[in-house]
């Protein structure tokens, strides 16, 4: 899987459940309500206050390595 900005955190974690962790760190705890799971990173990261390349990065690093 490759992960943009714009990749829906749902298709994330049902793609790889062990992706829930870069989630969590990011203050984003709860991963399993409705409106979580249909957000972009992009706006996720918003709401939060990270960058969201750094989470693609990292997520994308994490699938690569799979």
């Amino acid at each position: 899987m490759t992960v943009t900005k714009d990749t829906i955190i749902g298709d994330i974690l049902d793609n790889d459940s062990e992706t829930a962790p870069f989630f969590l760190a990011m203050g984003m705890h709860c991963l399993g309500c409705p409106s979580s799971r249909g957000e972009s990173i992009a706006d996720a990261c918003a709401v939060h206050g990270v960058d969201p390349e750094d989470l693609v990065s990292k997520l994308n690093a994490h699938f690569a390595g799979k």
